[in-house]
């Protein structure tokens, strides 16, 4: 049985414009377009976890803005389970965006510090199932607060009042509560301590399995998406360099500029 392909992208490409100084072309400024992501092809099977990795600039967070359609591409496609998810609007776009989900990499700047746990959580249920009252959302709060380990307790409390790694999971609990598809994770962990990183990395993989998400793990850091990853793509200058089974990407890599990444890492977890 073939499987299953979720989301599908083929030759997203998207540049900006800059400057090339004073100094160039006869000392007028003149401006050239800066690839950021340059042809990207790929596609995201059902139930897997995608790692997408490269050094600082790269383009993966450009990726990322545009996987979510939070900027536009100049070119490319993009479908979501057979549907046209680049050039979705209205209606359709609203039924497509409760169907993928973001964790942000900051867990202090993407929670609101003026509301309380509850509505935070609650708020996507606010938008997409404006039907619910706000005792169910609540109730629906809570029980997603219970499956990223915070209890019912934590409703009526501010982010402010939390570790890093507790509004982490608060921010987890806000992108599943709709029950995605979908997950994208943009360095998820980069602001957090080792040990309590690797807590969330735990407990988005168990969130994974029990609600039968596909993830897309964004990372600067190889050791992080070994953790995760069943297919890794190595990004570098806005393409893929390399893409495939975590196994052999990590152990076996083909591709120079992988090679030199693994080389500056003192252990891949196996």
């Amino acid at each position: 049985m073939p499987a299953e392909i979720i989301l599908d992208v083929r030759d997203l490409r998207k540049s900006y414009s800059a400057s090339t100084g004073a100094f160039e072309r006869g000392g007028s400024d003149s401006k050239h377009r800066t690839m950021a992501v340059d042809g990207i092809t790929f596609s995201v099977e059902r139930g897997e976890t995608l790692g997408i990795v490269g050094e600082s600039g790269c383009g993966k967070t450009t990726l990322a803005r545009i996987l979510l359609r939070l900027i536009e591409p100049d070119s490319g496609e993009m479908r979501f389970r057979d549907q046209d998810w680049r050039r979705a609007h209205g209606a359709e776009l609203r039924a497509l965006r409760r169907r993928i989900q973001m964790v942000f990499q900051d867990p202090v700047a993407s929670l609101n510090p003026r509301m309380r746990v509850g509505a935070i959580v609650g708020e996507p249920l606010a938008i997409h199932e404006p039907q619910l009252s706000r005792s169910q959302r609540r109730e629906r709060a809570a029980e997603m607060l219970d499956d990223v380990g915070l209890g019912a307790d934590v409703l009526d409390r501010y982010p402010h009042e939390f570790s890093g790694g507790q509004r982490q999971r608060i921010g987890i609990a806000r992108a599943l509560i709709l029950r995605p598809e979908l997950v994208m994770a943009d360095e998820p962990v980069s602001a957090l301590d080792v040990s309590v990183g690797a807590q969330i990395l735990e407990l988005l993989d168990r969130l994974r399995r029990e609600f039968s998400l596909t993830l897309i793990m964004i990372s600067h850091s190889l050791p992080v998406v070994a953790q995760l990853a069943t297919r890794v793509a190595v990004m570098q200058a806005g393409r893929f360099v390399e893409c495939g089974p975590a196994e052999q990407v990590l152990h076996a890599p083909q591709n120079p500029y992988t090679q030199a990444l693994i080389a500056a890492v003192p252990e891949i977890p196996a």
